[in-house]
């Protein structure tokens, strides 16, 4: 029986397209190519964590102002039914060749080597420097939200998503932390919510931890992770983290593509919301000792005194703003290359 010219071309392309080794199917997969770009974007998910680690900044923030948001989204979203049916039917090299692994792997380490190098670090800079580091911060999601609308192209019809996201972020950033359950299914909660706000701009993952009074718990069970009751807590965490930003991944993705403008607003609306949190100079109205340590669950916004310490947090500030500026540029020119 004569077979089909157009099933015959299908076949071939399949099977050109199809990876012999492992090798090629991992160099076939979406990501940085050479040492430099991998350099590059190890950097940039170094400052992620670091991000991440402190309650009022997003990651989400930075993977914005470094030009990588949009490819972020779209590896997370590479995880999907059809690569996961590939790999159940032993079609493992082309389930490899298809998910953003050398992305995501790169991104992740620089990630991991941030959160855990660097959190001893943002907590003393925090404790005994904290209105010269909110400064900086301060100076950087300024220029981010600046950076973030010029990609608005109809700013009057977007504008009410923009107040929308104004007032979804201020009111969660002024919500006081909660004495909530150490149950499995609140846990899995607690990580399905804060994944996603680390991958918005403007909500950090810790702060929503913190809110939802389970910020002390995680990190606790993350110094001792190896006990067997931590571990059953952290690999419950795990899961709702993984669940959680494999289906929002994919909602702000479709987001994007289909209503750009309103997404773009309703993120830059999320990151001026968010600055009521990263006002550097506060009054602590509350605290509380958890496990150990003390954490502020209410505080108020003041106006700086009129003394040096102003011009040393004015200076941090404008090197802030200048470096979101120059980074914006550079992955400009990276993107355009």
């Amino acid at each position: 029986m004569p077979q089909n010219p157009a099933e015959n071309e299908e076949k071939t392309a399949a099977s050109a397209s199809k990876p012999e080794t492992w090798k090629k199917a991992w160099m076939a997969s979406p990501g940085p190519v050479t040492y430099s770009d991998h350099a590059i974007l190890f950097l940039k998910g170094f400052c992620m964590g670091t991000a991440d680690i402190v309650p009022g900044v997003s990651g989400g923030t930075v993977a914005f102002i470094t030009g990588i948001y949009h490819a972020l989204l779209t590896a997370i979203s590479s995880f999907n039914w059809r690569t996961f049916l590939q790999a159940l039917r032993f079609r493992g090299k082309e389930a490899l060749s298809e998910l953003h692994l050398r992305f995501i792997v790169t991104l992740a380490a620089g990630i991991a080597l941030a959160v855990v190098s660097t959190a001893h670090l943002m907590h003393y800079l925090l404790t005994e420097h904290a209105v010269q580091t909110w400064s900086l911060f301060f100076g950087l999601i300024t220029a981010s939200i600046i950076v973030v609308s010029h990609s608005i192209k109809n700013r009057i019809s977007s504008f009410p998503t923009l107040i929308l996201g104004t007032l979804l972020a201020y009111g969660i950033t002024s919500m006081i932390p909660l004495h909530t359950p150490e149950e499995p299914w609140f846990i899995f909660f607690c990580g399905v919510v804060a994944i996603c706000a680390m991958i918005l701009p403007g909500l950090s993952g810790s702060f929503i931890l913190l809110v939802l009074g389970k910020y002390a718990f995680i990190t606790a069970a993350l110094r001792n992770p190896f006990m067997l009751e931590n571990t059953q807590i952290l690999m419950i965490f795990l899961a709702g983290c993984v669940t959680g930003i494999l289906g929002f991944s994919r909602i702000l993705r479709y987001g994007l593509m289909r209503w750009h403008d309103f997404t773009i607003a309703f993120l830059t609306g999320l990151m001026i919301g968010a600055m009521r949190k990263v006002w550097p100079w506060k009054v602590a109205l509350e605290s509380q000792i958890i496990r150990g340590k003390e954490y502020v669950i209410r505080e108020e916004n003041v106006w700086p005194l009129m003394d040096g310490d102003l011009v040393i947090a004015m200076l941090l500030m404008s090197a802030g703003f200048a470096l979101v500026l120059v980074l914006e540029k550079f992955s400009g020119r990276s993107s355009a290359n």
